[in-house]
């Protein structure tokens, strides 16, 4: 009898879903319900967001070795990378203190105010930062914008949650093309827009606010931007589930038909608690995976401005920041496409580990080339550093969103705000090494062009190459693994 009573009640309750009256999330499933195409808006508003958080932390590494150099704070030229290190690292420091505790207020009050929140302290220390008078302030303000702007846990959980599950791929994959544009366009914005009175004197006398602080217009083009984006986010809707007791969308027998069947689904044991994160194997060795391949990418592009902007005789390729914003515009451009269209269709012919493998291979000869490209001039010169520009920033990108997907299906909804604060807080104490490691590395090997083992730059790509190559190694079983339902 009690058999039967469960086949019967089986049925009902799994094509039944509970919807609470009150509740936004309850709302946002029943519109995921209802639409069945391409979800355009939401993707539009997913990229915007993550682009908005995404351009201040690398747009200042084209004009960093010149800000340093500005700030009279390094003795030598060559001093200027490990000054440089610093700046660079303290936005993903300040990230790493605070990421568990965004995650947190994202899985308590919702991922909307994180969002806002984060948005808006780009609008303020962005702009601050670009006013800096001293090695010092430049430093803090950055510390500042990392530790307050924390959105990017929460908004990977939200784009698992504002789409249906056949769009969850694109989902994460906006936010990591988004991601991996923004650190693209940023520097690109930094390279076109700093020291304005220098480069268009008819536009900006160097009497002008923008000439007492050659490197504000950049910066405030990215807040401006991120205001815009901070008032749209206030009609964002929420995807969190809040369900108060008084709710009375269901009526009374549904309750008792789902208590029941829970009682039966345990054979009369209570609820097992949540696992704890931090023995979510499956998430936390992508998360492991994903710090180091974070430090490789963080370091690289702290290195790829600071060597193009070097001089000749150092082993660099004497570019000017305009120079450098040229070629980085041209690869964000490339990842664009690429995101888009490309990536989705081999995530499902492959599956996100194995493009995650076969881009970290790749990556280790095409950086080797890096010492050999800097020995050509002219247009050679242009085109194969775009080239291995592009090569390098799609294979980065494949590999991170790979790690995206693994981290949010390793936990269920109510996990995901932590899960991922759990993952900024591991990547940005990696990120905050790398630009720190990075500029002292470059620093060091410029004092080194005469060495028999990998002089010069050689040892800084070799060095970037043995971390990717961990990183490899570690998408293997048994050490990498994935979640079992």
């Amino acid at each position: 009898m009690a058999a039967g009573e469960e086949k019967l009640r089986e049925p009902f309750l799994k094509n039944e879903k509970r919807y609470y009256e009150n509740c936004s999330g309850c709302k946002v499933d029943q519109l995921k319900e209802t639409k069945s195409g391409l979800p355009i808006t939401e993707l539009f508003s997913i990229w915007i967001i993550v682009l908005c958080t995404a351009l201040p932390i690398s747009s200042l590494f084209p004009f960093l070795y010149f800000m340093i150099r500005d700030f009279q704070i390094a003795e030598r030229e060559e001093d200027i990378g490990y000054y440089a290190g610093y700046v660079g690292s303290s936005f993903m420091f300040g990230r790493a203190l605070t990421s568990v505790f965004w995650g947190l207020v994202a899985d308590r009050y919702g991922r909307k105010p994180v969002i806002i929140m984060g948005t808006a302290s780009v609008v303020i220390f962005n702009t601050l930062f670009g006013l800096s008078v001293n090695f010092w302030m430049a430093v803090l303000t950055r510390f500042l914008l990392g530790s307050l702007n924390g959105l990017l846990g929460p908004i990977k959980a939200y784009a698992c949650e504002i789409f249906r599950e056949e769009h969850q791929a694109l989902g994460l994959s906006t936010v990591s093309t988004a991601w991996g544009i923004g650190l693209i366009i940023g520097p690109a914005l930094g390279g076109f827009l700093a020291q304005p009175a220098e480069k268009y004197p008819n536009l900006f006398s160097s009497e002008s606010l923008f000439g007492k602080f050659p490197y504000f217009l950049p910066c405030l083009c990215i807040s401006l931007f991120a205001f815009g984006v901070t008032i749209a986010a206030f009609w964002l809707p929420e995807t969190l589930h809040r369900h108060n007791d008084d709710d009375s969308s269901c009526d009374v027998s549904y309750d008792a038909l789902e208590s029941a069947s829970a009682e039966v689904k345990e054979e009369g044991k209570e609820a097992a608690p949540k696992k704890s994160l931090l023995k979510n194997w499956p998430l936390m060795s992508s998360i492991i995976v994903y710090c180091v391949f974070s430090l490789h990418d963080m370091a690289y592009s702290e290195i790829f401005s600071l060597w193009a902007n070097s001089p000749k005789k150092f082993g660099g390729l004497n570019y000017s920041t305009q120079m450098v914003g040229e070629v980085l515009a041209i690869t964000g451009f490339s990842l664009l496409v690429f995101q888009l269209s490309l990536y989705p269709f081999l995530e499902r012919i492959f599956g996100p580990i194995m493009v995650a493998r076969i881009a970290g291979v790749l990556t280790i000869p095409l950086l080797t080339s890096y010492p050999y490209i800097a020995m050509l001039s002219g247009f050679s010169l242009a085109l194969l550093l775009n080239c291995a520009s592009v090569m390098k920033n799609l294979l980065s990108v494949s590999i991170i969103t790979g790690l995206f997907i693994l981290q949010n299906r390793a936990v269920d909804q109510d996990q995901r705000g932590a899960a991922n604060g759990i993952a900024m807080t591991g990547m940005s104490l990696f990120k905050a090494a790398g630009p720190a490691g990075g500029g002292a590395l470059f620093s060091w090997a410029q004092k080194r062009l005469d060495a028999s083992f990998l002089p010069g730059s050689q040892m800084v790509f070799f060095v970037l190459n043995v971390v990717e190559a961990i990183g490899v190694l570690m998408t293997f079983k048994p050490f990498l693994a994935q979640r079992r339902d």
